[in-house]
C-alpha cells in the first residue's frame, strides 16, 4: 500500500500511548504573566480542578464581574472555553466554577487575569451553533463541501492529469479480497485507504463495481466485534469509524436495516470509549497528544458528523471536537508561525487533517478558517523547513530521511494551500516537489473542488533570505534559493516546546547544508521511538550540534526549553540569538521515558548524558554571512567549574589540526569542503569517533536506512566557570579554497569579513562583524559601535545592532531580547 497505509503503519510500529508522553496542564491558562497568542484567548482549566460534571466560565473587564461586556458560558463537560468573539483591548478577569448535572453550582474559583493588547492577532471563529445549523440534513456530510461540484468535475475528469493514477489506484483496491480472512480487523488500514481510492473513482465515474467492493469490505467487519486491544489502538479505532461512517452515509440504502444498526453500534462504541475514557478534559490540557492531532480528531469528528442527528451523544462529541480545534488547533494553540513544532518530518502525519478540518469548518460556517495566522504563514513554513531536493531543517524524528511518503503528503498540503489561498511559497514548493499528484487521500479534493493551481509558481521576488519561526523557536537562513544546488542553508533551533513527542533535546543546535546535503547535521536513525539507540544516540543531546556540560545534555521533557530571543534578516547578514540556559535541567520525569530507560536497563545518569548541571548561561549567537560563511559565538557561564563539550557532526571524517583547532571535512561524493576553526581563551581537547553510544539495530531497518557511520567531534574546554567560544565556518564548492583566517588579538580577518570577538570569559560578551566591501555591520555588546563611518548610540544595554541592506534598502536595526510568550504550566 502507498502513502497513508505506510505512514500509519510506521506510526503503529513506533506506537506508544501518546498520553504517557504528555504532561497535563498544572494551572489554569491564561494568567497575567502569559502573553496571549490570539484574540480571543481560549480559557483552559486542568481536569484536576473540575469538581463535578460541567464547568462554567465567566469573563469580564470588571474585577467584580459586573461589567457591560461580561461573558458567561453555558455549563460544558470539557475543560476549555472559547468566547468566539473579539475581546476589547485591556485587562480581562476570568473565573470558573463546577456545575452538576442537576444544576448545583459550586463556588467560583479564584479570579485570574490576562491582557489583550492592540497588537494581539485577531481570530474569532463562529460558535458551534453556526456550524451545527449548517450541516446538511441529508448525506453525504463528510465531504459536503464537494457535493455541489461533483457533477461538473465528472465532465472533465478524463482529461485530468491524475485520471490514470486514479484508475490504477482503484484497480489495486478492487483486487484486494478480505472476504475469506478470519481476522478482518487486521486489514482496517488497507480497507480505509482502499475506501478513499474506490470512493474517489466512484464519485468521478459512478461505476457500481466500486460500490460493491466498498460494501463487501465493510460487511467483512460486521461479522465480528473489534477486540479490546483493537479498540485501544487509537490509529486503528480512528480508521475503523471513518471507514464505517463514510461507507454508511454514502451508500445508506445499499445496507440492510440490520447492517446499518450494526454499523451505528460499532461506531458509537468507539466514539463513546475515546471521548469518555481518553479525551474529555485531557486532550485540551495535554501538552500535545500527537496521535489525536495527526488523525483521530479528524476521524472521530467525521464519524460524529454522520451520527450526530441519530444519537445525542454524537452531537456532544461533535461539539467537543469543534471546540477542541478552535482552542488548540491547528498547531497546539500556541503556534502562529507556519512551521511545525513537532519536526518537519512528522508534519506529514498531520497534513491531511490540517487540510480537511478548516475546509469543512469554513464551508459550514461561512468563515475562512484559513485566515488563522498559522495558515497564513504555512506556505513559507512548509517551504523553508524542508527545501525541495534537500534534507529537512533537521530537528525531530526522521530528520535524516528523505522518504517519498512524507514528501508526497507535504507536497499535497502545499498544493492545497496554493489552490485555496494562492500562497506563493506553497505554489513554488509544490511545483518543485510535485509529488502531490500521486497522493490518493487528497485526490478527490483536487479533482472535485474546482480550485486551480496558481498560474505563477515562481519563488516570490522578495523571498526573505532568513525566516524566524518565533513560536516554534527555529530560524532558517539560505544563501541562494534560486539555485538550490548551490544553496548554503543554516537552520537553528531553540524552542519553547522543549523536548518531547517527536522533538529532540537539541536547544541551541544547528544544522548546515550545501546543495541540500549535510555539511554538519544531527546523527542517528529513527527506527524505534524509544530503544537504546534512540535514547542514547538519536534524540539525546550528544547527537546534535550543540553543547554538553560535563558530558551531560538536556533531558526529554518540555521543561528543557530554549528561546530564540533575537533575529535579523539582512541581505548580507542573517542572525539569531538562542538562549538555552534553562534546558540542562536534570532528568525526565515523563512516564514514557522513565519506563523506556527501565525496559532497556538504562539509567538517566551522567554517563548516558543526563543529570543536574551548574549551568547558568548558554547563549548562542549564530550567523550566516552570505553567501558561505557561518559564525557562532557562544557565551557560557556556570556556578562552578565544568567541562564545556562543544559538539559537531559530519557525514565524513574530520581532518583535525589540534594546534589551530581547525576542523576540515572534504565530501568528495557531494562535491564540497568545509573548514571550521574554533577560537577561545581556553585550549580545547578535540576528539572524534564514528561509533554511537548505542548503535542502531539493523533488524529494525525497514526504510532503506544508510548505516554508513557518521563522524562525531567533541571539542572539550575547561574545566572553567565561564567561557567564550568563537567558531568560523567556511563552505566551499569543489575547486574553491577556504581563505586563511588572519588573527590579531581578538580580531579575525576572513576574506572580506572582519570579526572582533571578546574571548576573555572574565569580560562581558562582545562581538563586532563588518563586511569590508559593502560596510554591512553587526554589533553586540558595544554601546557605541561604528556603523558606516559614524558612531551609533545604542538605545538598550547589550543590544544587537545590524546595519545592512534589507530588500535593497540600507538601514540600521537594533534589538534586545524579545518578550517571551509562554504556554502556561504543564
Amino acid at each position: 500500500m502507498k502513502t497513508r497505509l505506510a505512514v500509519i503503519g510506521i506510526l503503529c510500529v513506533l506506537l506508544i500511548p501518546a498520553y504517557a508522553n504528555n504532561p497535563l496542564r498544572k494551572a489554569p491558562y491564561p494568567q497575567q504573566d502569559n502573553i496571549i497568542y490570539l484574540n480571543p484567548a481560549p480559557l483552559l482549566v486542568p481536569p484536576s480542578m473540575k469538581q463535578s460534571d460541567y464547568l462554567q466560565f465567566n469573563l469580564s473587564q470588571d474585577k467584580n464581574f459586573k461589567g457591560d461586556n461580561d461573558i458567561l458560558s453555558k455549563p460544558v463537560p470539557w475543560c476549555m472555553f472559547n468566547p468566539h468573539k473579539i475581546l476589547d483591548t485591556g485587562l480581562w478577569y476570568w473565573r470558573f466554577r463546577s456545575v452538576s448535572k442537576t444544576g448545583e453550582e459550586m463556588p467560583w474559583s479564584k479570579t485570574y487575569s490576562f491582557t489583550v493588547e492592540e497588537s494581539t492577532p485577531r481570530f474569532a471563529t463562529p460558535p458551534f451553533e453556526v456550524f451545527l445549523n449548517n450541516i446538511p440534513k441529508n448525506s453525504p456530510r463528510i465531504y459536503c463541501f464537494l457535493n455541489d461540484r461533483l457533477e461538473d468535475a465528472r465532465k472533465n475528469v478524463r482529461s485530468n492529469p491524475e485520471f490514470e493514477v486514479m484508475i490504477d489506484d482503484a484497480r489495486s483496491a478492487l483486487a484486494m479480497d478480505f472476504s475469506t480472512d478470519t481476522q478482518p480487523y487486521k486489514h482496517v488500514f488497507a480497507m480505509s485507504e482502499n475506501f478513499d481510492k474506490l470512493n474517489t473513482a466512484y464519485q468521478m465515474l459512478q461505476y457500481n463495481l466500486y460500490v460493491e467492493k466498498m460494501l463487501a469490505n465493510v460487511r467483512c467487519l460486521l461479522k465480528q466485534n473489534p477486540t479490546k486491544n483493537f479498540m485501544g489502538n487509537d490509529f486503528k479505532a480512528g480508521e475503523l469509524v471513518y471507514l464505517l461512517a463514510a461507507t454508511y452515509e454514502n451508500f445508506y440504502d445499499r445496507f440492510t436495516a440490520q447492517e446499518r444498526q450494526r454499523i451505528e453500534e460499532i461506531v458509537m462504541k468507539v466514539l463513546d470509549f475515546y471521548y469518555k475514557d481518553r479525551l474529555l478534559g485531557r486532550t485540551e490540557n495535554m501538552f500535545f497528544d500527537e496521535h489525536i492531532w495527526q488523525f483521530e480528531i479528524r476521524r472521530f469528528l467525521q464519524a460524529s458528523l454522520v451520527m450526530y442527528d441519530k444519537y445525542p451523544a454524537a452531537k456532544e462529541y461533535l461539539e467537543y471536537y469543534y471546540e477542541l480545534w478552535n482552542t488548540r488547533g491547528p498547531g497546539t494553540g500556541f503556534n502562529r508561525d507556519g512551521a511545525w513544532h513537532n519536526g518537519a518530518n512528522y508534519f506529514s502525519a498531520n497534513a491531511v487533517s490540517l487540510c480537511y478540518l478548516p475546509t469543512l469548518f469554513s464551508y459550514l460556517t461561512g468563515f475562512d478558517f484559513l485566515q488563522h495566522p498559522w495558515y497564513k504563514n504555512a506556505g513559507i513554513g512548509t517551504a523553508y523547513t524542508w527545501l525541495p531536493g534537500s534534507l529537512s531543517a533537521g530537528f525531530g524524528d526522521g530528520h535524516e530521511k528523505r522518504n517519498g511518503k512524507p514528501l508526497r503528503i507535504r507536497s499535497a498540503f502545499a498544493d492545497f494551500l496554493a489552490r485555496t489561498t494562492n500562497d506563493p511559497y506553497a505554489a513554488w514548493y509544490s511545483a518543485a516537489n510535485n509529488r502531490y499528484n500521486t497522493e490518493s487521500e487528497t485526490r478527490l479534493y483536487r479533482l472535485a473542488s474546482g480550485k486551480q493551481r496558481p498560474a505563477d509558481c515562481e519563488l516570490p521576488a522578495d523571498a526573505p533570505k532568513a525566516v524566524w519561526f518565533r513560536d516554534c523557536g527555529e530560524m532558517v537562513a539560505n544563501s541562494n534559493l534560486r539555485d538550490l544546488k548551490k544553496n548554503v542553508s543554516l537552520s537553528f533551533r531553540s524552542s519553547p516546546f522543549g523536548s518531547g513527542n517527536h522533538t529532540h533535546s537539541n536547544q541551541n543546535a544547528f544544522n548546515l547544508h550545501y546543495g541540500g546535503e549535510a555539511v554538519y547535521h544531527a546523527v542517528g536513525h529513527y527506527m524505534n521511538f524509544s530503544d537504546p539507540h534512540n535514547l542514547l544516540s538519536y534524540r539525546n543531546t550528544r547527537a546534535h550540534n550543540t553543547l554538553l556540560i560535563n558530558g551531560i545534555g538536556q533531558p526529554f521533557t518540555p521543561d528543557a526549553y530554549g528561546y530564540i530571543v533575537r533575529m535579523f534578516n539582512g541581505d548580507n547578514i542573517s542572525y539569531a540569538l538562542g538562549d538555552a540556559s534553562a534546558a540542562y535541567c536534570g532528568i525526565s520525569d515523563i512516564r514514557l521515558w522513565k519506563n523506556s530507560f527501565k525496559k532497556y536497563h538504562l539509567t538517566q545518569t551522567p554517563e548516558n548524558g543526563f543529570g543536574e548541571t551548574p549551568l547558568k548561561k548558554y547563549r548562542r549567537h549564530i550567523f550566516l554571512l552570505h553567501p558561505n560563511k557561518v559564525v557562532i559565538y557562544d557565551e557560557l557561564e556556570a556556578s562552578e567549574k565544568v567541562h564545556w563539550d562543544w559538539l559537531l557532526h559530519s557525514p565524513v571524517k574530520f581532518d583535525i589540526n589540534p594546534v589551530t583547532a581547525t576542523l576540515t571535512t572534504v565530501n568528495k561524493e557531494k562535491g564540497f569542503t568545509s573548514v571550521a576553526q574554533l577560537f577561545s581563551g581556553q585550549k580545547a581537547t578535540i576528539t572524534q569517533t564514528d561509533k554511537f553510544a548505542a548503535p542502531p539495530n539493523d533488524a529494525d531497518a525497514q526504510r532503506g536506512e544508510d548505516f554508513t557511520a557518521p563522524w562525531s567531534l567533541t571539542a572539550s574546554f575547561g574545566p572553567s566557570k565561564s567561557n567564550r567560544i568563537l567558531t568560523i565556518i567556511q563552505v566551499e564548492a569543489d575547486g574553491m579554497q577556504a581563505v586563511q583566517i588572519m588573527k590579531e588579538g581578538n580580531a579575525f580577518r576572513c576574506g572580506e569579513w572582519t570579526i572582533e570577538a571578546e574571548l576573555d570569559a572574565k569580560r562581558p560578551g562582545r562581538l563586532y562583524i563588518r563586511n569590508n566591501r559593502n560596510n554591512a555591520v553587526f554589533s553586540y555588546g558595544n554601546k557605541k559601535p561604528e556603523i558606516n563611518g559614524e558612531t551609533y548610540s545604542c538605545k538598550e544595554k547589550d543590544a544587537s545592532v545590524l546595519f545592512d541592506s534589507i530588500n535593497g534598502k540600507w538601514e540600521t536595526q537594533e534589538m534586545s531580547d524579545q518578550r517571551i510568550q509562554t504556554m502556561g504550566k504543564w
